[in-house]
């Protein structure tokens, strides 16, 4: 519990995450039956750059700080880059539970996790006025089987974004997607995972492999080759169920923020099918 993401908000792990989850949640709005976004480790909810926090660490200049204005590019890159400017940016960087708040429609609903007790305060504040928002101070694993499947709602998304503190996340988060599909079989999954080395990612794609998990598209974005195990040398999203097209968005997305995330030319995208359908 001693993890803050005010120390990390804004760095090209979250561009990467955000971005991707951004298309995910088109893809539910097209449809007008509502949906329900559960999101285990929820932070709280808007960093501000200028912190104390932010500016220790620096790493939203390796990320967000190199997009000083919109570029030309791919329609999901400009969306993702439209609508962090729109809650904020560049001076402050909205996390998970600010983006999807800010797309909810009447019909649909968002449920926040986050288990430290200032952070979950400051959450709970910041979404005071919107009803469709519920904010609990809880682990976000346990949250899991309280909260799936959705009351009335049959369709959403399940964010799972651990913090990495414990030696066996990895487990955790494995258990976890498994814990989602059979509670909720009708939503997607999207976990989010560092890559030190390529032997922990392998065991992991392993054991959900070995679990008999069907339709698994993993996705990474590397800013060097994963050799030195003592770097966060790039991060991945595992995706359960991907909606249609989800792959080929995947890919132009990651593609876009690669040359300016990774300029030397060392970084890497790679999508692909660990189970097929």
């Amino acid at each position: 519990m001693n993890y803050r993401h005010a120390y990390h908000a804004g760095n090209f792990a979250d561009m990467m995450k955000h971005g991707l989850m951004l298309v995910i949640l088109r893809h539910l709005l097209r449809k007008p039956a509502g949906f329900c976004v559960l999101d285990t480790h929820s932070g709280c909810g808007v960093y501000d750059l200028d912190s104390i926090e932010a500016q220790k660490t620096g790493e939203w200049r390796d990320g967000i700080g190199r997009f000083e204005t919109i570029p030309e590019g791919p329609e999901e890159l400009v969306d993702y880059l439209t609508s962090i400017e729109a809650l904020g940016a560049p001076a402050r960087y909205p996390g998970s539970p600010s983006l999807i708040a800010s797309l909810l429609r009447p019909q649909d609903r968002l449920i926040c996790c986050e288990l430290h007790p200032e952070d979950a305060s400051t959450l709970r504040r910041n979404f005071r006025q919107q009803s469709q928002v519920a904010v609990h101070e809880r682990d976000g694993y346990g949250a899991l089987k309280a909260f799936l499947p959705p009351r009335d709602l049959k369709r959403g998304l399940i964010l799972i974004d651990p913090p990495f503190e414990q030696g066996d996340e990895f487990a955790r988060l494995a258990d976890a997607i498994q814990t989602s599909r059979k509670l909720f079989p009708m939503g997607i999954v999207a976990a989010w995972y560092p890559i030190k080395h390529r032997a922990p990612v392998r065991q992991f794609h392993a054991s959900l492999r070995d679990a008999g998990l069907r339709d698994l598209l993993d996705c990474s974005l590397l800013l060097r080759p994963p050799t030195d195990p003592t770097r966060l040398n790039g991060c991945g999203l595992l995706v359960a169920s991907p909606p249609y097209r989800f792959e080929e968005q995947a890919q132009t997305l990651l593609d876009a923020l690669l040359p300016v995330l990774a300029p030397d030319g060392e970084g890497s995208v790679e999508i692909r099918r660990i189970v097929e359908e």
